[in-house]
């Protein structure tokens, strides 16, 4: 009896032990995993900034779609003058040489803004656009630490003469093709969503 008794008390405390080390720390519930914040390296002024000249160029690229080359200039004179005020003086606080190469990115960038803006022939103002473009991407984007909305990298690869490729800068991933448009004089609409996408410009 006494056997039995003992067995029965080694048994009920195997199973409290189990219960209280084992079984509650199993439904003890789990804190959810950290999140790391992400932080903005400039200030809300620059970020704000950079999102406007962005859209202009964006208006610019919906201009060509369009093949409305009034609006393409418009849009061209106001992405230029948001250039100039871009308030990259902030940038001499990381180094000397970030601050001197986003200064060269812009003044690159506008001589062709510029450029585009002289012209009187849709696809001489196309070319122009597209080294801005390229002006812009990689280099400005990369250089200026971009924080921006995610952007799109598209590519048609006949925009020019049905063989000489060009990009252009987009905030969908829907082929819309700058080059080709809607009013293409050969191609009409035919060929509006020639490209495909083939980068994309994350907020760091």
């Amino acid at each position: 009896m006494k056997k039995i008794f003992l067995l029965f008390s080694l048994a009920a405390a195997s199973f409290l032990g189990y219960w209280f080390f084992v079984k509650k720390k199993e439904n003890k519930p789990t804190a959810p995993p950290l999140q790391h914040l992400k932080l903005k390296k400039h200030s809300d002024k620059l970020n704000t900034s950079i999102d406007s000249v962005v859209n202009a160029y964006l208006s610019i690229k919906n201009a060509f779609v369009e093949a409305d080359t009034t609006a393409a200039k418009a849009n061209t004179l106001a992405f230029i003058a948001l250039l100039d005020r871009l308030p990259i003086e902030e940038l001499k606080k990381d180094t000397t040489s970030i601050f001197e190469t986003v200064q060269g990115n812009i003044a690159d960038i506008k001589a062709n803004a510029n450029s585009l803006l002289v012209q009187t022939d849709i696809t001489e103002m196309r070319h122009d656009f597209s080294t801005m473009t390229e002006m812009l991407y990689p280099s400005f984007f990369t250089t200026i630490n971009y924080e921006g909305q995610k952007l799109f990298v598209a590519k048609c690869p006949m925009a020019f003469s049905d063989s000489i490729a060009a990009n252009w800068i987009s905030n969908s991933e829907e082929i819309v093709n700058p080059y080709l448009g809607k009013n293409h004089p050969t191609y009409h609409a035919g060929m509006l969503h020639c490209g495909e996408v083939v980068d994309s410009i994350l907020a760091k």
